[in-house]
């Protein structure tokens, strides 16, 4: 939970050294952090396909995992992102190394000591399924984007009767007739 909210849709990212909370799930919460971002005009690369992203700021907000009974809480860090994914939030090795979790992917368990044992986190693996599914979606849709321009300057090149599409002829079907 971050900030008493839910987030079902977190990846695990190992190998990320960013914690990213999305600009869509704090207004989901209903959460007006404006006056808690702290400006950044430092762009991260590699989360969207070819481009810089630029983050709205930094927000340090407390999250909890576990159950009413064993829980830990820890305040993390957050890059707030402007920008569409599948996800509600993508904890990075920074989210991993304070909460001194063991993410063990392949099983979608995640594992860290609380007040009263190890709590183990289990992922679902229909909605991790569908978080890639939508991943792929937008990552095509974003590249689609990024050539809309290629295309617009090629076009410009064009004389106007190229540009123009064929009328396509209507082909009538003409069935033999069966012999019996």
């Amino acid at each position: 939970m971050v900030v008493g909210a839910r987030l079902t849709r977190t990846l695990i990212d190992g190998g990320g050294g960013l914690n990213i909370l999305f600009a869509k799930t704090l207004k989901k919460m209903g959460l007006d952090i404006t006056n808690l971002l702290k400006p950044m005009d430092s762009p991260y690369y590699g989360i969207v396909l070819d481009n810089a992203a630029v983050p709205l700021g930094q927000v340090t907000l407390p999250v909890t995992f576990g159950t009413e009974v064993n829980y830990r809480t820890e305040y993390l860090r957050f890059e707030v992102a402007d920008f569409d994914s599948s996800y509600h939030a993508i904890f990075g090795r920074p989210a991993i190394a304070k909460f001194m979790a063991v993410p063990h992917y392949t099983y979608l368990v995640l594992k860290m000591s609380g007040p009263h044992g190890v709590l183990y986190l289990n992922g679902d693996l229909k909605t991790s399924y569908d978080c890639d599914a939508e991943a792929v979606t937008i990552a095509s849709e974003l590249q689609q984007l990024s050539q809309a321009p290629l295309v617009a300057m090629a076009a410009k090149k064009l004389s106007p009767e190229e540009l123009e599409i064929p009328m396509k002829k209507s082909a009538s079907l003409v069935m033999p007739p069966r012999g019996l």
